[in-house]
């Protein structure tokens, strides 16, 4: 999907689709920006793809668990290139940014805020089917084998 296909839409659908409000899309494309032209300062080739392309390329890539050939095909690069653009955009870029950083476990640790936690119990069980017994299983006359 193109970023100018959607560039045009309400603010809620917009929302829907990205995952992001309008105004956190625009300031994730500046931090890009930024990124961006300290990259291109030591010489690297220029992308196919525009920065909001990119941009919107790592939100459905974390939105829709959709695999980097699907997003590469979509948007017309190879797999390794969507895989090297998510990766930029995503962990290179905008969660190193303090403006999108989490706080660590020891800044957590030293806040005034109780934290209430909730475990799911994902143990696997085992599927319930009959059991094979001999009068169950349908025996074929062998003729020659012995």
């Amino acid at each position: 999907m193109k970023f100018d296909q959607i560039k045009q839409l309400k603010d809620e659908k917009f929302r829907r689709l990205t995952g992001v409000r309008k105004g956190t899309f625009s300031k994730m494309v500046d931090i890009l920006r930024k990124a961006d032209d300290l990259k291109k300062s030591k010489g690297v080739r220029k992308n196919k793809l525009d920065l909001e392309e990119q941009l919107l390329m790592g939100l459905e890539y974390l939105r829709e668990y959709r695999t980097y050939f699907h997003i590469g095909q979509n948007y017309g690069i190879s797999e390794s290139s969507a895989y090297k653009d998510v990766k930029w955009v995503e962990e290179d870029t905008i969660v190193k940014h303090q403006n999108f950083a989490l706080p660590g476990r020891k800044a957590l640790m030293k806040s005034d805020m109780n934290y209430e936690v909730v475990l799911i119990d994902a143990t696997e069980s085992p599927i319930e089917r009959h059991k094979k017994n001999k009068n169950s299983i349908i025996h074929e006359r062998r003729k020659g084998i012995h």
